[in-house]
């Protein structure tokens, strides 16, 4: 079995430029307010989270995965063939596995993460096009409160608050929660089985 290992940025960006004529979703992950563990505990506290991080990335990701630290405390994850919701499911686990509990005995309390997912296609059809999408992905769960995983939404998209009334969505939210799979792949479920049933029209 391959032994996963974290790739300089240059050499991420290469390999993932060798996995662009294939489908292939990106994870950027970005530690929540590391810098005050750089300045209240030290640098070395600060490299233990890091290797925390790193140690959970490589034991968690999948034999096919893709791992980089783009800089400082920011990692990234590329999942060849892998949808992103599949995407979100593995990167939820692995922060809510790493924000358990303190990756350090001088912290108290643990350290979150912030996950931005974009995959190739539907977001984007270039390697720096996936980066910008997954880039800004990490940027809303940042603005919406740290400590979680967005995937990329196009500005062109219409969420589906808009044109879903609020009895539905709490109804998509319980079932979503009882089968344990994501809205979307409900809502994508349910698109197909209305192509089926009139599939003469189309």
């Amino acid at each position: 079995m391959r032994k996963l290992r974290i790739h300089s940025r240059l050499a991420f960006e290469e390999k993932l430029a060798a996995l662009s004529d294939n489908a292939v979703s990106i994870a950027l992950i970005d530690l929540d307010h590391f810098m005050e563990v750089n300045d209240n505990f030290g640098h070395t506290v600060g490299d233990e989270v890091l290797t925390q991080l790193e140690e959970v990335l490589i034991a968690n990701a999948p034999a096919e995965a893709l791992l980089g630290r783009i800089g400082g405390d920011e990692y990234a994850v590329a999942l060849p063939l892998t949808s992103s919701e599949n995407t979100l499911i593995l990167l939820e686990e692995v922060r809510q596995h790493f924000s358990s509990r303190p990756q350090s005995e001088k912290l108290k309390t643990p350290v979150g993460m912030s996950v931005g997912i974009a995959s190739k296609p539907p977001h984007a059809e270039s390697v720096q096009d996936l980066l910008r999408a997954a880039a800004e992905a990490l940027l809303r769960a940042k603005k919406e409160g740290a400590g979680r995983v967005a995937i990329y939404v196009d500005s062109k998209m219409t969420l589906k608050s808009n044109y879903y009334p609020k009895a539905a969505l709490e109804r998509l939210s319980k079932l979503s929660n009882a089968l344990n799979r994501t809205e979307a792949s409900l809502l994508r479920e349910a698109l197909d089985d209305l192509f089926n049933k009139y599939s003469r029209e189309l």
